[in-house]
């Protein structure tokens, strides 16, 4: 093992997450946390909105003076805004099936786990499910699903995929289907990608690959390589936009943000495509778990930090957080990077509609944000937000390295902006309580005054009028 060498651009985990460069970067991090020259350099730096290195983030998530540290909140505040603008983009999980193999020691759905009630659902209750979740105005889903290869096969997964695509009820429709699910092949990230996915989640839970083998201590996803080697072959199978995370608190945090943005650089330097996104779970109260088993849980403060050294350091990645936190500590992450909110959330099997027997009791964890879609479209208008469902980049083909171009340039929000206001208008028309139709109205009408092209602001206030009219799917 010590005689592995980091390379970035290998094949094999073990030497692009490479133990010694992390743990030699930790001790660099705590020897210049007060190196206030390279301190400013790197701040300098990641002012450009180029991205700074695993190594300069790891100084900054060290950094004890407050005045560096606001000013790293002040530039994360703004190079957000300079590549997203005020928008947030919306979605909800839909949980598939709690069935599992593993022995995660973290999650209720391991094997051993005999409390849980176990739940598949159908394909007509998938189709209730998405009626459900089309009901509150979702247009963008992440499917979930415990990993079970004979009660949850990738077959199950894509005839999943092609029910949901198939459902338009009243104005409903879900445009984007990501998929968050178990390490497989080539082959199958092959055919997920020709059933029409978005993007293919899979967090590496923790990239402390001693600690990881203590956490799974059983089936399959026991095999960090394999795991850990998943985005490679996800991106080899024709699936060019990925989304990593790690689940904070399962392990020395500080170890997980310098993974995480080494997996980051291991995906551009051998693909020319970094993450499309960047999750930041944290460890969350569920059935037979109990957070206070891991000592390594992460404060308000430290997520706050994480999240904006996780913007400086990958400023064109889409970062999301998700109802595991509270309005709170999501109202502190909104402006120092987040860029997607799940809402209105279930995370059990068969949460959304009704009648379906025992999906309260399969949640795999507790959800601390539990206000209705509405609500939270209604709190980030109050905010100054544009709740946003679009899925324009996906199914105009901006995806990959055509979408990391456009956001590295700071263009993507040519069309990002205009479109997010014509999914806000739908919802509004279609979903909307009536003082959250009121807020989001103003803020229509007051964003569309100022976009800058005189074509796309009129093709825009075009759209929006028609959109009133009861037509619907405009997008640049």
């Amino acid at each position: 093992m010590n005689n592995i060498e980091y390379n970035v651009k290998s094949e094999r985990a073990s030497e692009f997450i490479h133990d010694g460069e992390i743990r030699a970067t930790l001790e660099y991090a705590k020897e210049h946390r007060n190196d206030r020259a390279l301190i400013e350099e790197i701040l300098k730096k990641a002012e450009e909105g180029n991205g700074i290195s695993h190594r300069e983030a790891a100084v900054l998530i060290e950094v004890e003076d407050k005045e560096y540290e606001a000013r790293m909140y002040e530039i994360a505040r703004r190079l957000k805004e300079r590549i997203y603008g005020n928008r947030i983009v919306m979605f909800a999980p839909l949980y598939l099936s709690n069935h599992c193999v593993n022995g995660c020691v973290y999650c209720p759905y391991h094997a051993k786990n005999k409390t849980i009630p176990r739940r598949k659902l159908t394909q007509e209750e998938i189709r209730r499910e998405v009626i459900a979740l089309q009901d509150m105005g979702h247009k963008r889903l992440a499917l979930e699903t415990g990993e079970h290869p004979k009660l949850s096969p990738i077959e199950y997964v894509l005839e999943s995929i092609d029910t949901i695509y198939s459902i338009h009820h009243k104005n409903g429709a879900i445009r984007r289907v990501n998929v968050n699910i178990a390490a497989t092949t080539v082959e199958n990230y092959t055919r997920l990608k020709d059933a029409g996915i978005g993007t293919y989640i899979l967090f590496e839970e923790t990239y402390d690959r001693e600690a990881y083998e203590r956490l799974h201590p059983t089936g399959p996803k026991s095999d960090w390589a394999y795991h850990t080697e998943a985005m490679d072959r996800a991106m080899m199978g024709g699936i060019d936009d990925v989304g990593i995370g790690a689940l904070f608190g399962l392990s020395n945090y500080r170890y997980d943000v310098v993974g995480i943005l080494m997996h980051a650089e291991h995906l551009e330097a051998r693909f020319g495509v970094g993450p499309h996104t960047i999750s930041v779970p944290r460890i969350r109260p569920a059935d037979d778990i109990d957070p206070k088993d891991f000592p390594d849980a992460v404060t308000d403060d430290v997520f706050r930090r994480i999240v904006a050294v996780l913007r400086l350091a990958v400023p064109y990645t889409g970062m999301i957080v998700s109802t595991r936190e509270s309005k709170r500590s999501r109202e502190l992450v909104l402006d120092v990077g987040v860029s997607q909110l799940s809402g209105g959330s279930k995370t059990s099997v068969g949460g959304y509609a009704d009648g379906i027997e025992d999906a309260e009791e399969s949640a795999q964890f507790d959800i601390s944000d539990n206000r209705t879609l509405d609500e939270i479209v209604g709190w980030l208008l109050e905010l100054g937000y544009i709740p946003s469902f679009c899925t324009a980049c996906y199914r105009e083909g901006r995806t990959g390295d055509r979408f990391m171009s456009l956001a590295k340039r700071g263009m993507i929000g040519n069309c990002c902006a205009p479109n997010a206001l014509m999914t806000l208008a739908e919802y509004l028309e279609d979903y909307a309580s009536p003082g959250v139709k009121v807020a989001g109205a103003q803020m229509i009408d007051r964003l569309t005054r100022i976009i800058p092209s005189e074509k796309v602001r009129r093709i825009t206030e075009d759209n929006l009028r028609a959109i009133a009219e009861g037509k619907r799917d405009f997008r640049f």
